[in-house]
């Protein structure tokens, strides 16, 4: 019995070292502890509610990989977004249902949505979107984020994901090559470090309005009443 005890107290101590490590070692990396995700981008967290301008090159050509809407709208709603991140998920599930009525199913907007993950897990779902198709991936986008509780805090996230994508019709087999895809990991990831460096995006969500009178970067979960304002900008300086 003792020496027992004696394991699961070194067992113990060592997985405080671990984490202390790791804490630091996030630390150094830019990342904060948020009691309601985990450790997330410290300029992600410190960038919620606030809405930047950033002065995005002319000639920036963005991903156009997942369309939701009238193709050739000609105002463009950029979703930058993790799908770990918990902001992201109440953004895309509570305020980009109320754009899609008010400007998507009408033609004025279409979304376009950019994966930007900011760990393993949030990289797997991503991967597993892809699997899906074209005409279920916003579905399974919104799956991802109404389930994100139940796979981020799983013990194993990848076995879960898996779960989701079964239910979108995606077989183990696939979801397992999907997942070791590196040349689509390598695109989301291009795309990642684009919004990063060329874009200045700073943490998730952040949206983009983009039209022919420029480009707008609105960091961070913003109401659908602050959304408006913009999009109405934007397509009031096209039609007037």
């Amino acid at each position: 019995m003792e020496s027992f005890i004696k394991k699961v107290s070194a067992w113990v101590a060592g997985g405080v070292v671990f984490l202390l490590a790791a804490s630091f070692y996030l630390s150094s990396k830019g990342f904060e502890f948020d009691e309601q995700q985990g450790f997330v981008l410290r300029k992600a967290y410190a960038a919620e509610e606030e809405a930047v301008k950033k002065d995005i090159p002319a000639n920036f050509a963005f991903p156009s990989d997942h369309i939701l809407g009238n193709r050739n709208a000609k105002v463009t709603v950029y979703e930058y977004s993790s799908f770990g991140c918990s902001h992201c998920a109440d953004t895309h599930l509570e305020v980009l249902p109320e754009i899609i009525r008010e400007y998507v199913d009408n033609g004025a907007v279409r979304i376009v949505f950019v994966p930007l993950p900011l760990d393993k897990n949030s990289m797997d779902a991503a991967l597993l979107a892809e699997c899906v198709g074209e005409d279920k991936y916003f579905d399974f986008a919104g799956l991802l984020f109404k389930k994100q509780r139940d796979w981020m805090m799983s013990f194993d996230p990848q076995k879960e994901l898996k779960k989701l994508a079964a239910w979108s019709g995606v077989g183990a087999e696939k979801a397992a090559i999907c997942l070791k895809d590196d040349k689509t990991a390598a695109r989301i990831l291009g795309d990642r470090k684009a919004g990063l460096d060329k874009l200045g995006i700073q943490g998730t969500p952040t949206f983009i309005v983009s039209s022919s009178k420029g480009n707008e970067a609105i960091a961070g979960s913003r109401s659908f009443e602050d959304m408006k304002k913009i999009i109405d900008k934007h397509l009031s300086a096209i039609y007037n």
